[in-house]
């Protein structure tokens, strides 16, 4: 009898970690890949967002190991995300690169390629060129923006979503420059963290946030077309997320509507991923196009987790969540 009901506790767990996904997950995926973000991990006591909200800066590492090895027992994962910001803004600034090494030395420990993205906790802690290094970064010319294909079927777009920002780049440097005149002319604050007298989708102007350049713009305008020459449908990764209903409008992109106008001159994109917004969203745009933001691994007290894996089908994908972070079933528009 005691066999049965551990049999029985093993199913009930298992149909709880789907959260409810249709039975269409049972089928063979054409590929499946793991995902984590927000870790900010730092070595000093517990503490909490500007908002109250706790944060857990010595478990999350905790969290990531338990990611690795969870991806790693699946034995099926082509590859993994890490949507950004791995280590935390209070992090001692003479420790920054020992906490990143340190975060990065466990994501290695996957057995697979891994493919990060640069979040502004991030860029409070080193150069915006010295994380794309660090990080390995496949892209030209020494840009945080790149994009892969993992099958023939299927192409990544990774955005920077610092490309425009006064985050980790030298005061001199012109991006930084345009980034300082933006924020002047749309924050009144003299804290350009302050979102006061900031009204709705304006409380997104804030120094935290950052936007995508016109290069940018241009190169993924570029790649979303030759997807749609080769028949690829698109999953595009970007640490700030792309739609209003999706997060609040203080963890927007500065420019989500325009990087949006560019992914809906095609039907290509199907998913945008996005983290940042620590509690996690969720909303399908007028377009059909899908948006998840991830929650936080910084936000999970000891004995609970926030992390995941995607089973990419011809017509869907599966977020498998673990614990905090919500599974999530996402059907294409045909």
């Amino acid at each position: 009898m005691g066999k049965i009901l551990g049999n029985l506790q093993q199913v009930q767990t298992i149909m709880a970690s789907t959260n409810g996904l249709s039975n269409a997950h049972l089928k063979q995926p054409l590929f499946s890949f793991g995902v984590i973000t927000d870790v900010q991990y730092a070595d000093i006591p517990d503490g909490h967002s500007f908002l109250g909200v706790p944060r857990y800066y010595r478990h999350s590492i905790q969290v990531l190991q338990r990611a690795v090895s969870n991806w790693n027992n699946l034995k099926k994962l082509k590859f993994s995300m890490n949507f950004g910001d791995i280590v935390d803004g209070f992090c001692p600034k003479d420790k920054s690169l020992t906490a990143v090494q340190k975060v990065l030395d466990e994501f290695n420990n996957f057995h697979g390629p891994l493919h990060h993205m640069i979040g502004n906790h991030c860029l409070y802690n080193l150069l915006h060129s010295d994380l794309t290094a660090l990080f390995n970064i496949p892209s030209l010319h020494g840009e945080a923006y790149y994009e892969f294909s993992p099958s023939p079927e299927y192409r990544f777009i990774i955005l920077d979503a610092y490309d425009i920002s006064v985050l980790g780049r030298p005061c001199d440097d012109p991006r930084a420059s345009a980034a300082f005149r933006f924020l002047e002319e749309k924050n009144p604050n003299s804290d350009k963290n302050s979102p006061v007298g900031l009204a709705g989708l304006e409380k997104r102007f804030l120094m935290f946030n950052g936007a995508v350049g016109k290069k940018q713009l241009e190169w993924l305008d570029n790649v979303l077309k030759e997807s749609t020459e080769h028949g690829q449908k698109v999953i595009v990764g970007c640490h700030l997320p792309l739609d209003p209903n999706s997060a609040t409008p203080a963890a927007l992109l500065w420019n989500y509507e325009e990087v949006m106008e560019v992914i809906h001159r095609y039907r290509c994109v199907k998913v945008c991923f996005a983290g940042h917004d620590h509690k996690g969203g969720y909303s399908v745009d007028s377009h059909g196009v899908h948006h998840r933001v991830l929650e936080a691994a910084l936000e999970c007290p000891a004995g609970s987790d926030a992390f995941g894996y995607v089973d990419v089908y011809h017509d869907r994908i599966f977020l498998v969540g673990t614990d905090r972070m919500a599974s999530t079933e996402m059907i294409f528009e045909s």
